[in-house]
């Protein structure tokens, strides 16, 4: 990697070297066997090979099963299997969200309507569980509990911060601890992809929980990270004030009475980039917002620190915690 690159484009290469070999196999898995309905073949086969590029998850498990001395041939397909799930996952989000677009792709809802994609969204939840238990059952039975039990929890966990961030639409009296307590719940997958990593990697229960924890801090500050981007995309901004919860930063100006007011008044205006930028501008010049990013830096200090007895990739795992500050 070259030391002139800016951290993120870094990191996202770094993540998808890692996850690469994972997503070919996941594609391959998605449509292996045949549906009895070619409109549900062709959304499996859009979803697969024009929208999900999900190479974060079966990455975090590559990194953290080599940052204990494992071997990342070993995570392949457990990797694989995830990557189906997550993107179950994604496509039953984007029809609670009714999200049609993400720029530049429409959906798997956007252009498939509402029933296929529940039904394809259904389809790949099914072949990634059948391809998790496979592969697990070439484990020992410890770790392929540890692994099932893991995945089992993150999912519960991730689903009751998605009902809770749901059940926020349309308000704006929401307290910062309590958005930040659903982003933290929305972060259990990155937890679970780096205690599977050191679990493959025959990992120590201190590495596998060092580990873990790590995953928990880096999907939060992502989260983070991604809901400061989702002010500046004019569509995205769009439909979250239209379908979902507001954005973060947008949530912490509302601490400011006089923000507040200006900002839901434009919120009721057309969303031209004149506007999406006086919205950026009131959300993140804001002391809330500000102080935010410096708990940000504090937990990325923290961890960084946290994470030094482990022996391997820990210039990697630092790269991937510090990118997330990058042009905050």
């Amino acid at each position: 990697m070259s030391p002139e690159q800016k951290l993120m484009q870094r990191a996202i290469n770094l993540i998808q070297d890692r996850g690469q070999r994972a997503v070919e196999n996941s594609r391959q898995l998605a449509t292996i066997d045949k549906i009895g309905y070619k409109p549900l073949n062709e959304a499996v086969k859009y979803f697969m090979d024009e929208f999900w590029y999900d190479f974060l998850h079966p990455a975090l498990i590559s990194i953290a099963c080599e940052a204990v001395g494992g071997n990342v041939e070993d995570t392949v397909n457990i990797g694989s299997a995830i990557v189906l799930m997550a993107g179950a996952a994604d496509i039953h989000d984007d029809i609670i969200d009714e999200s049609k677009i993400k720029e530049p792709y429409l959906t798997v809802f956007g252009k498939f309507g509402r029933d296929i994609a529940v039904l394809t969204g259904d389809t790949l939840l099914i072949k990634g569980v059948y391809a998790l238990h496979e592969s697990t059952m070439l484990l020992s039975k410890n770790k392929s509990r540890l692994i099932l039990e893991s995945v089992k929890e993150s999912f519960l966990e991730l689903c009751g911060g998605e009902l809770r961030e749901t059940e926020l639409r349309g308000k704006v009296e929401i307290s910062k601890s309590a958005y930040l307590e659903i982003i933290k719940q929305k972060a259990a997958a990155s937890e679970t992809m780096t205690r599977i990593g050191a679990i493959l990697g025959d990992g120590t229960e201190k590495e596998i929980e060092l580990l873990g924890h790590y995953g928990r801090t880096y999907g939060v500050l992502m989260t983070i990270r991604n809901e400061f981007i989702d002010v500046f995309e004019e569509d995205e901004l769009r439909n979250r004030v239209e379908n979902e919860c507001l954005p973060t930063p947008i949530l912490l100006a509302f601490q400011d009475k006089m923000r507040k007011s200006e900002i839901l008044r434009l919120l009721e205006k057309e969303m031209t980039d004149k506007n999406v930028e006086k919205i950026l501008d009131l959300s993140m010049d804001c002391q809330e917002t500000r102080l935010l990013v410096e708990d940000m830096k504090k937990w990325v200090e923290k961890e960084i620190s946290l994470i030094s007895p482990i022996p391997n990739c820990r210039e990697e795992l630092k790269l991937l915690l510090t990118a997330t500050l990058e042009d905050m």
